[in-house]
């Protein structure tokens, strides 16, 4: 399985280097990308998909640990790196993979890669690109699910299960009719991209909603769908007129 690393730090020079040493020394790695920031780190990941990271731990605002936390559902595997030894501990706390100080050791680098390589191919292997693959095919039973990665692995939910979808900054937080919830990394627009329009539709910026639960619309309370579960969504005022017209409602 290749590895996808994106590489989080807040100074610019050090994601450079650290890119550099990992093109030269590491041709099994593909850096996907670079993010100066925990915000810009969450976005990265929903976008380019990547399988492991190297965090930067010291970061303004929110620290390498914090984003971590934020994103612990994910279950990705990390090498913190960083130039105050005092968080050793912590890092491996918090089940870093392993943990390099800067200035960046080649044979350090190396060593943690092949850690990275060795994990990344115990839970994942090729299986997510062929879920990924089957879903696509009309023809095949998982074209009707949804994936979502979870901390054990792949959560496939049927399309008829999902009640609507709602975006939390650039995660994805899928809810179901048992109540459930289940988080992705991807952005919410992935998923209007690829569900089925037939089906699924975006009622505004942070919800899609399943037409299968539409209950009914109601104005006295702010233009809301009314799903069959007695949850109301929001319709925004620049998809309502859209929305009006798939239920045939003037």
């Amino acid at each position: 399985m290749a590895l996808r690393v994106l590489i989080v730090d807040d100074e610019a020079d050090a994601r450079e280097n650290l890119q550099l040493m990992l093109e030269e020394h590491c041709p099994e790695v593909q850096v996907v990308g670079q993010a100066g920031s925990a915000a810009d780190a969450r976005e990265k990941i929903a976008t380019l998909q990547p399988n492991a990271l190297f965090l930067d731990i010291k970061m303004p605002g929110e620290d390498g640990f914090a984003l971590l936390a934020s994103i612990a559902e994910l279950d990705l595997p990390v090498v913190f790196v960083t130039a105050y030894d005092e968080y050793a501990l912590k890092a491996f706390q918090q089940n870093a993979l392993d943990y390099l100080e800067k200035p960046v050791d080649v044979d350090a680098l190396q060593r943690a890669v092949k850690k990275l390589a060795r994990q990344t191919d115990e839970i994942g292997g090729t299986q997510p690109s062929a879920i990924a693959a089957l879903m696509k095919d009309p023809g095949s039973p998982l074209s009707s699910r949804v994936a979502v990665p979870g901390r054990e692995g792949l959560v496939l939910l049927r399309h008829e299960d999902i009640l609507y979808l709602e975006a939390n900054d650039s995660y994805t937080t899928i809810h179901t009719k048992d109540g459930k919830r289940s988080v992705s990394s991807k952005h919410i627009r992935v998923f209007e991209n690829n569900l089925d329009p037939k089906t699924f539709f975006r009622v505004h910026k942070s919800y899609i909603i399943n037409l299968a639960h539409l209950k009914g619309f109601n104005r006295t309370e702010g233009n809301m769908a009314v799903l069959d579960s007695g949850t109301l969504i929001p319709i925004s005022r620049r998809r309502l007129p859209d929305f009006l017209g798939l239920i045939n409602t003037f």
